[in-house]
């Protein structure tokens, strides 16, 4: 997805200007850049061996996986690829629109901008591993039943940004919350639901 396909007089991309900020979008994304900027530099020499492959042992939603994979591979392309892991989105696949945004032990990160091999050792969380067999994280819930979707593609990113945001205690107000989730971006401009869903689901989190 290119990142200007909205730009334009009177588009949407305006409207997600007036409603974010620009000041706010950078402060915001800034956490995000620098953790993944910190896994990269974290991640394991590639082992000996004529494949130049890694071995990768970590866990995913609950389960343990060991694998082989290029030291160049991104998370995101992981999931996707090797472990069909579908729900988390690549948009810009620049760490710019937050749609691949997944949880490293606990942490939010843009799984496009971090490195598979980073994760050895550690627990990754996709949108698959919220729900619990057929009930749903109390953010899905809220998200479906207060209209926090559109389109949907953004969906997976902003609901495990809002989860770790609220888990961090940093909800605690509207202006908040759109500060501290102005990294994910909805060209759908449902902006205002998303918070609702937000403010919604925290009070079952709690």
């Amino acid at each position: 997805m290119n990142s200007d396909d909205n730009a334009g007089p009177g588009g949407p991309e305006v409207s997600r200007r007036n409603f974010l900020g620009s000041g706010l979008a950078a402060a915001a994304v800034t956490p995000l850049l620098a953790t993944a900027a910190t896994a990269a530099s974290a991640a394991p020499a590639p082992a000996s061996g004529s494949d130049g492959l890694v071995t990768v042992g970590l866990k995913v939603n609950g389960s343990p996986v060991t694998m082989r994979v290029d030291p160049r591979a991104t998370l995101l392309d992981t999931l996707r690829e090797r472990l069909e892991l579908t729900g988390t989105k690549k948009g810009c696949d620049r760490g710019q629109c937050g749609a691949c945004t997944v949880h490293v032990d606990g942490r939010r990160v843009l799984s496009c901008l971090t490195l598979a091999a980073a994760t050895d050792e550690r627990a990754v969380t996709t949108i698959e591993g919220l729900a619990k067999g057929d009930r749903l994280h109390p953010m899905q819930q809220s998200f479906i039943e207060l209209d926090g979707l559109q389109c949907g593609f953004c969906t997976p990113g902003q609901i495990m940004s809002a989860v770790a945001m609220v888990d961090e205690g940093r909800a605690s107000s509207d202006d908040e919350i759109r500060e501290r989730m102005s990294g994910n971006i909805c060209r759908c401009s449902a902006y205002p639901f998303i918070v609702a869903a937000i403010r919604d689901a925290q009070k079952v989190m709690r």
